[in-house]
């Protein structure tokens, strides 16, 4: 929903890449009301003993907890317990295990509804023979799931928090939880989706900002690499005897015959981020190679090369160059 203030004009910037305690706390309440409302009773059921349908008719919470801690098992505990197991003030819970956690439960949370049934077949008045002898009304309740608006209202709940405490992720209607991009990639982010008819370079440049979205700073090292070698092999998708010859008709074609002192600045760029892909540790691993330490700077980096990609493969629809 929106609030008064966010009505009135006061929206929180949405920058923050840390999770606050308090956006913490939040998410392990939507996942605890959804396990113990049995939103969750379509993967962990606990089935109908009552008539010969064997229909759902609550959730198992133990084997949802179970199940979670499994696969998130740095959870410690949480978010069943308020306060995580061996975990302390000098090394909190990881924002990317609840991040996890919050996929985990995104994959498997239904809506449910409670449906009151009355029994009358044969076969189900012999089931409950037992309970009419103890004064049980032929009379009980299952559980209809529906996991579309389960996963709608689950996102929606997500995203009120992050909204609320300025963080800049988002929970995607596949089940990501993705950063949202500063505002200054919004007109590069369709260099992820490119289309080039070139397979391996279309496939580089996607994993590239598929990582970048990722709320891991490792992950998003990760994005440089692609997208320096997806800098290499477009070079490779011009005419020429060599790669030098390629990548010289790339620049010139991208400055056009009217624009030689812009030519001499796209030389000049292009030069400098493939040597900073080669001393930075962004293509290479040697002891000798700085690491990127922040996200600003890998987000700066990222944003050079991917603006000069996009004025790249511009020239390249408009010279028409064939793979």
């Amino acid at each position: 929903m929106e609030y008064f203030s966010e009505r009135e004009g006061s929206l929180v910037p949405r920058d923050k890449e840390l999770l606050t305690d308090a956006a913490r706390d939040g998410i392990g309440v939507l996942i605890r009301v959804r396990a113990a409302n049995h939103s969750f009773a379509l993967d962990y059921p606990i089935r109908c003993n009552r008539c010969s349908h064997r229909e759902i008719s609550r959730s198992n919470e133990q084997d949802f907890w179970d199940a979670l801690g499994a696969v998130v098992p740095e959870l410690k505990g949480w978010p069943r317990d308020r306060l995580p197991s061996g975990i302390s003030q000098e090394e909190p819970l990881s924002p990317l295990q609840i991040y996890d956690a919050i996929e985990f439960c995104y994959s498997r949370v239904a809506k449910p509804r409670e449906v009151r049934v009355e029994t009358n077949r044969i076969s189900d008045m012999i089931l409950l023979s037992a309970s009419r002898a103890l004064g049980d009304a032929p009379r009980h309740i299952h559980l209809s799931l529906d996991k579309t608006v389960g996963r709608k209202e689950f996102r929606e709940d997500i995203e009120e928090i992050f909204r609320r405490n300025g963080m800049a992720y988002q929970l995607t209607e596949e089940g990501r939880v993705e950063r949202l991009l500063p505002p200054e990639f919004d007109d590069l982010a369709a260099v992820g989706e490119s289309r080039t008819e070139e397979d391996e370079l279309d496939r580089l440049l996607n994993t590239a900002w598929t990582k970048f979205r990722d709320p891991s700073l490792e992950t998003r090292r990760e994005a440089l690499e692609a997208l320096w070698d997806a800098w290499e092999r477009l070079k490779t998708t011009w005419p020429g005897r060599d790669k030098k010859a390629q990548a010289a008709a790339m620049l010139n074609d991208a400055a056009g015959t009217d624009s030689p002192k812009f030519l001499r600045a796209l030389e000049k760029e292009a030069s400098e981020l493939t040597l900073l892909g080669n001393n930075l540790r962004i293509r290479h691993s040697e002891t000798t190679q700085e690491i990127l330490a922040t996200s600003e700077h890998v987000d700066y980096m990222f944003l050079r090369m991917s603006s000069l990609i996009r004025l790249i493969l511009s020239a390249r629809q408009m010279v028409g160059v064939q793979t």
